[in-house]
């Protein structure tokens, strides 16, 4: 703790979570440019990097919504209509990806590399577009369109 409080509250884990998202989704572009250029060995690091880097976001994601609880989307008409067309596959896939990930990684270090390939061409599609709608979520409710509660507890 700083003399003056925490150095991170509760509150501020989803913009943690928002900005593990988007390192999961820079590495997992970097990871792809390496494999279509042959570096496996580049490739392994940043697949593993973005899989830790997942994985700390679940963590934190967790601990928020056990301690914080939900945050509903209170603003209406085209927003509400686009921010639950893009929870809703989110939330569906993200609960998709963890054992499609478990089991690419799972292949890739037993060198099993035809399956690790085949199930990757699913994964990495699906962990992309999560990585990516996760901070879409996040900004749609906690920048753009904030409850009054979320925007008065952030301005006091």
């Amino acid at each position: 703790m700083s003399p003056k409080g925490p150095i991170l509250d509760v509150r501020d884990l989803p913009a943690l979570n928002a900005t593990l998202n988007t390192i999961a989704a820079v590495l997992l572009v970097l990871a792809f440019v390496a494999i279509k250029r042959g570096d496996v060995e580049r490739h392994k690091k940043l697949m593993l990097s973005a899989t830790a880097v997942s994985a700390a976001f679940l963590t934190s994601y967790l601990i928020y919504h056990f301690g914080f609880g939900s945050v509903p989307f209170t603003h209406q008409g085209t927003a509400r209509t686009v921010y639950f067309a893009i929870l809703i596959p989110h939330v569906i896939l993200a609960t998709v990806q963890v054992p499609l990930i478990l089991a690419t990684l799972w292949f890739a270090l037993r060198g099993r590399f035809e399956r690790h390939r085949g199930v990757a061409r699913v994964t990495w599609p699906i962990w992309m577009f999560v990585s990516v709608t996760g901070v879409l979520v996040y900004f749609m409710l906690y920048q753009w369109f904030p409850s009054a509660e979320l925007a008065t507890a952030a301005a006091g």
